[in-house]
This record gives structure tokens, sequence and C-alpha cells, in this order.
């Protein structure tokens, strides 16, 4: 199978080198005059033609078209002043500056020809310009209809809700910063989990989210969609930052230049952040939460036409934690809605990231880039879900330890050429994965750490080796075609080192293989100036863990997810953005090693639709409103109607707020979030209870100088964040019982901050 399959791809990739007229292309690059540094996403339109195009991200762009004096291009970006400079002064190799500007508007985004890709783009980098992001959990809530939820204290990876799916802590969609994955294959907790709290958020630039499995750079997890986080290269100032409030909270960041003017305008850059995290948290059980993080990233140019990229940074957290509780123990009065049933729950984790990429662009234009990675990860979780219905004396805690190293390539090659006016932008890479896992372990425990039970004990290796093509055809100003083909091999390794664990036979290394195509395709119909409509389909997947794969033999363990999207941004005027979309997925089947049980679980076949709305307006210049409306209908394919319902999987969700901006002076904003009732159980015998909680920023903000209070939950709702149907005993019960246990959300919580900004 596999070399049909390699065949295939070849064949694909072989078709993208056939056309290349011999026109004149011009290519130039647009960097930040304030760094030199190369600015990605800004669009550059060519006028009277009113042709658009974008820069990638080593700043570049191409036009094939015969200057003249009275053309014109025009520089626009998210951030930055709209420069216009003469066409005749455009020339192969030539660099153009813009300046960056202190207030941002709506008017700034400009719906182009590009796709897609572009508009999430803009829309990103407005939306963290003008609502800034606050802490760590904003990382993700930022991305348009994905919703988050903590069940284990402020030091595990959150559940995230998107698009129909519960993707646990990441199973069903790609997290990445600076292309490094955050999703760790074959966790001691679970498939894919993602924890992004290494990520300080005041060194994050942009966020790059599309939803679906449409694109071919993006492989594993990549079923719902992805978000890629992209640090900022160079910052405009230092800052020390010192928050604190109630629960005994309190946060420190500082980020800070390390290098002079003279050496900035030599195209360097390079400064460093850290931030430290402490809180009691609103439970009952103390958290006595910590985190500490560090990050520091350094840009140089190399060469004529290359630059350097290398950043490092690294996370150290512990907490305690109340876990889940289930309702009847509140009913009953034996622990309060805040309370705990096991208070030594709580987990230590870790994470040290290095990364370096080169950028190259050669003389044709040609674009290169070159990525090595590396990660040493460390994780030991105690949680108790179950309470007493396996060990009615010890109790049911967990302990769910790893230590693993990860080493990975990215290198991609980006040609544009024109088969008469019709431009074709090539995109080819590769990926390369290696997770090592040092004894990953499952064991009961009592008080975290004295082990009367050991359930799984091995060492894990795990190797995705991959390669992508991506052809985008774009005929003219109103049509362009995307069509991506996408090859990933998987090879795993388990060495069973616990000769109790019944799903193998016996101490020993076990093997498997996979592999699987995936094929992409996108229509872009740009109608007139303000009006886009698109529609992509693809297949995308998400692997399973190797202690399942091994079991299995390798089969049915990379289940694809098929869908398609249909949609439209529409500016109609230059203040008010809308984004339509109905989309359909078909997952081939769920097949997931639980790490709670140790057990391999199969759900079925599912199918989902559903609507997205986004809209962003300004009505004047200091106001902006989001709103993001998401609806799902998700069923398993096979099961009897009325049993159907997926568990957890979001209904109706919604998300928005009003901020007022004033760069002197106050400014603040108001925050929603809605998530309505879902089944919490196939026949929806139990009821997952929806939540509107709200949140408020106020600050006073001067040149050099901030002063702000933040309110989570202001109306101070009773609210339950996460919740599951689980079976449980309490202790001294007779029998168990199936209801939903839940993590209760935050209560009121005021938190005052000073921010203060130097040269």
């Amino acid at each position: 199978m596999l070399p049909k399959r390699l065949f295939i791809f070849l064949s694909f990739i072989s078709f993208s080198f056939l056309a290349n007229a011999q026109q004149k292309i011009i290519y130039a690059k647009v960097v930040d005059s304030k760094n030199n540094l190369p600015i990605e996403g800004v669009t550059i339109t060519l006028l009277p033609e009113n042709k658009t195009t974008s820069s990638d991200e080593n700043g570049q762009f191409s036009f094939n078209e015969n200057q003249s004096e009275e053309q014109t291009i025009v520089f626009s970006g998210i951030g930055f002043e709209t420069k216009t400079v003469k066409a005749f002064d455009c020339k192969s190799g030539v660099t153009f500056q813009i300046d960056s500007q202190k207030s941002t508007t709506l008017n700034e985004v400009i719906v182009n020809s590009g796709g897609i890709a572009n508009q999430y783009k803009q829309v990103s980098k407005l939306d963290i310009k003008m609502r800034g992001v606050n802490n760590s959990q904003e990382v993700l809530r930022i991305v348009p209809g994905l919703f988050i939820g903590q069940h284990q204290g402020g030091g595990k990876a959150e559940q995230i809700f998107i698009r129909g799916f519960d993707c646990d802590h990441g199973t069903d969609i790609s997290l990445n910063v600076d292309g490094i994955p955050i999703n760790m294959v074959s966790h001691a907790h679970g498939q894919g989990y993602a924890d992004a709290h290494f990520i300080i958020p005041e060194t994050i630039e942009s966020v790059d989210f599309k939803k679906g499995s449409y694109y071919a750079e993006k492989g594993n997890f990549d079923t719902a969609g992805f978000v890629d986080f992209k640090t900022a290269n160079a910052i405009d100032q230092n800052l020390v930052k010192l928050e604190g409030g109630m629960f005994n909270s309190g946060r420190i960041v500082g980020v800070f230049n390390l290098l002079n003017e003279s050496q900035k305008a030599k195209q360097q850059s390079w400064y460093v952040a850290s931030e430290y995290n402490y809180s009691d948290g609103f439970f009952e059980n103390p958290q006595h939460f910590n985190r500490f993080n560090f990050f520091t990233k350094y840009n140089c140019k190399i060469a004529e036409r290359s630059y350097l990229q290398l950043s490092a940074s690294t996370l150290q957290s512990k907490w305690n934690a109340s876990g889940q509780i289930p309702d009847r123990a509140v009913a009953q009065g034996i622990i309060g809605f805040y309370g705990a049933l096991d208070p030594t729950e709580g987990g230590i984790t870790s994470r040290t990231n290095l990364n370096a990429q080169i950028l190259t662009t050669l003389k044709n234009g040609d674009f290169i880039k070159n990525q090595l990675f590396f990660s040493n990860y460390s994780f030991d979780l105690h949680t108790n879900f179950t309470f007493y219905l396996n060990d009615p004396i010890n109790g049911d805690q967990i302990r769910q330890k790893e230590n693993r190293n990860i080493i990975g390539y990215n290198g991609s090659f980006n040609h544009v050429h024109y088969w008469g006016t019709t431009k074709i932008t090539t995109n080819a890479g590769i990926n390369a994965r290696w997770d090592f896992i040092k004894n990953a372990e499952l064991s009961n425990t009592i008080d975290r750490f004295t082990v009367i039970n050991p359930l799984k004990l091995g060492d894990i290796s795990e190797t995705n080796v991959a390669a992508f093509l991506s052809e985008t055809f774009k005929f003219n100003e109103k049509w362009s075609l995307n069509l991506g083909l996408r090859f990933d091999q998987f090879i795993n390794q388990y060495n069973n080192k616990l000769a109790s664990d019944v799903t193998l036979n016996g101490i020993g290394i076990y093997n498997a293989n996979a592999n699987v195509i995936s094929p992409k395709f996108s229509l872009y119909y740009h109608t007139t100036k303000n009006i886009q409509f698109y529609f992509s389909s693809g297949r995308g997947f998400h692997s399973n863990d190797t202690r399942a794969v091994v079991v299995t033999n390798g089969k049915e363990v990379l289940p694809s997810a098929t869908g398609c999207d249909l949609g439209s941004i529409f500016k109609p005027t230059t203040n008010l953005l809308l984004h339509f979309a109905a989309w359909y997925m078909n997952l081939q089947q769920e097949f997931v090693y639980s790490g709670d049980g140790g057990i391999v679980e199969i759900t079925g076949q599912t199918k989902r639709l559903g609507l997205d709305l986004t809209a962003r307006y300004e009505p004047i210049p200091s106001l902006y409103i989001d709103v993001d409306v998401n609806y799902a209908h998700g069923r398993y394919a096979n099961n009897h109607k009325g049993e159907d319902y997926i568990p957890l999987a979001p209904i109706w969700s919604a998300t928005g707020g009003i901020t007022y901006k004033n760069k002197n002076g106050w400014n603040g904003g108001l925050r929603y979030r809605y998530l309505s009732d879902r089944p919490a159980i196939e026949d929806y015998s139990l009821t997952a209870k929806g939540y509107l909680v709200s949140d408020a920023v106020l600050n006073y903000t001067k040149s050099n100088y901030e002063i702000g209070l933040r309110v989570n939950n202001i109306f101070n709702t009773q609210w339950k964040e996460t919740q599951f149907a689980t079976e449980t005993r309490l202790k001294n019960e007779a029998v168990p019982v199936t209801e939903i246990c839940f993590t209760p959300g935050t209560k009121l919580m005021a938190l005052l901050s000073l921010c203060y900004y130097f040269k």
C-alpha cells in the first residue's frame, strides 16, 4: 500500500512544475521601519488595476505587471499606516518600509482575493490589538467559536470545545507556536494533550486559525481545525507589570529589549520575557498554584537574503486541585459547591523548548524555510474521578506520569510562477517529529506518591514523517483555486515493562506502522471589492495513542475526518465585517486510548454539521464590538435514534464584547461567553448545564504607564465550567451512581494591575 500511495503523492508534486511561463516578475519586500524586520500579512494593492497580494513570512510579495508611471502600490496592514508609492519605484529586490501606528481600526481589514486564510489573520490581529490578551486562558479564547474549560487547577491543560467537538485537551484541534507543536502524542493523560501555558500572553503578536481540515501543511489533530500562535520578532518598548487581587492571586511580568538602536538598524532584535503566577484560587481547598515562565527570542540577518530566528522557553508549574465532584455530594451537604472530596489531587509539570529557523529568499523570489526544534517535557498528575468505585478501602486515586523528549524538523519551499495571466503559488514541504517517552506510567496511588496498583508502565517511541504539496491558482482577481495533498507515515513502538498489563502479551517490545494520504480542495470567488465566497473540502485525521495502536497491530488507528465548508466574507461598510460559514464533518471512527483507565475506547462514526457567524463592528473609531455565534448538530451515525447524541458536544455557543479604546486615558470593555445545555450521555438522560458568564476590564492608560482593573464573572454567577457523566461511589455508599460530576467555574474575582513602559 505504501508504494502506491507514494506514487500518487509524487505524481501530484510533479504537476506543480509543468507550467512556468517566461514573464518578468517583480519581487519586493516590506519591513517595519522601527526594526527593519519583515512583516507578514501586509496587503499590497496595485492601482489602477486593483490587483492585490499579501506579503509572506519573509515580508516578500510579487507582481508580474509591466510598470508605468501611472501605476501606484498601496501598502496596508493591521497596526500599520497606509503607504502609497509609485509603481515605477518598485523593482526586484527593493525593500519598502512602513510605519506602525498607535491606533488600530476596522477600516484596516481588507477583503482581498488571497483566500480565507488572509481574512482570519487580519481578524485575529485586529482582535489582539483591540481587546488585548490579559491572561493565559485568553490565549485560546481569541479564536472565534473556541471554548475552554478547566477541571484540574490552573496548571493542567484546558478542555477545548469547537465546532461540535469535545476535543478533550486537544485530540481534534492542532495547536502550535512558532512552528513547535503543542499537542502531545501518546500522552499520559490523553491523546493530543495540549498545554499552552508556556506561552507568555504579552509576547503574542498574532494568532493564525482556520477551521476544518483543508490545509495541506497541517497533519495530525487537524480535524476541527488548527491554531498557530506567533510570538513577536521584536518589541517596541520594555514593560514591567504587577497584578494582584482576590484569593491571594498575583502575577509579575517583565519584557525587555537586549539590543540598542544601532543593532536594531542592522536588522537584529533580541528580547527576554518572564512571568510568575501565584493563586490559592476560589476553591475551599487552596490550590497553592504557582507557575514560572521564561522566554527569549533573537532575530538577525545572516546573509543578504537570509534571516535567523532563535528562541528558547521554559515552564515550571505546580498546583493542588479540587477536581471533579458529583452533584449528590453537594446536594447532600457533604461538601460545598466549591469543595473537594479528595484534597490530595494536584500536579507538577514542566516544559523547555529550543527553536531555530532560517528563512531564505533566493534571487528568483523563491522562499525556503528550515526549522529544527527540541522539547523536554515532564508531567506528574494525581486525580480521583470515581472516588471509591473500584477500591472501597483506599480510594481510586490515579497517578499519570511521563518524561519525554521531542525532536522535530519542518522544511518548506515556496515558488511563485505564472501560466499566462494565472499566478501559481507552489508550497511544498517536509515535516518530521520523533517523540520518546520514558516510563509512561498509570498507577493507583494513595496520597499521590504511594503506588498500590501499577496499571501501565513502559517506554513509547512515536515517529511521524510527512510530505505535503499545496498549489494555489489565482486565475484573476475574482477566482482562485487551491489543491493540496499530504502524506503521513507513523512508526509506533511500545516497550512494555509491566507483566501484569492484561492488554498485552507480557513484557517486551511491540511495533505497529500506519500511513494516510489526505487530499485538500478550496475554491474562492471574489465577487466585488468587499465580498468573497469560498468552498473548501478535505480530509484530515488524528492519530491514536501508541499503546492502543500496538494492541490492534496498526489497524484502524488513523480514522479520517472528511468535511466541507461553504462561506462568505462580507464588508458592506468600512466599519462592519461579517463572516458566515456552513460546514459538515464526518469522523470515521473514534478509537482512543483512555489515559484515566488504561483502556481502549471505541465510540463509532460521528457526523456533525453547523453554522458559524462572526461580526466585527466599529460604530465610532474608539468603540469596537465583536460577536461570534456558533451552532453544531452532532450525532453518532450508527446508533439508534434517541441514543445517538455525542456526549458533551457543544450545540449553541456565543462570545462577544464591547471594547472602548483610548490610547491616552480611560479605556476598557465588557465581554460575555455563553454555552447552551448539551447532552452528557448518549441518550440525553443527563444534561451538562449551560452557562452565561461576563467579565469586565477598566484601564487608565498614559504613554509610560497603565493602571487596570479586571473583574471575572462580574455578576458572581454560580456555574459549572466542566461537566462529565461519571459512575462514582462515595465512601461507605453501597451502590455506585452515574450522574453529573463537575468542576465549578470562577466566582467573582477582581485583580488590580500596574504596568510601566519604558525604552
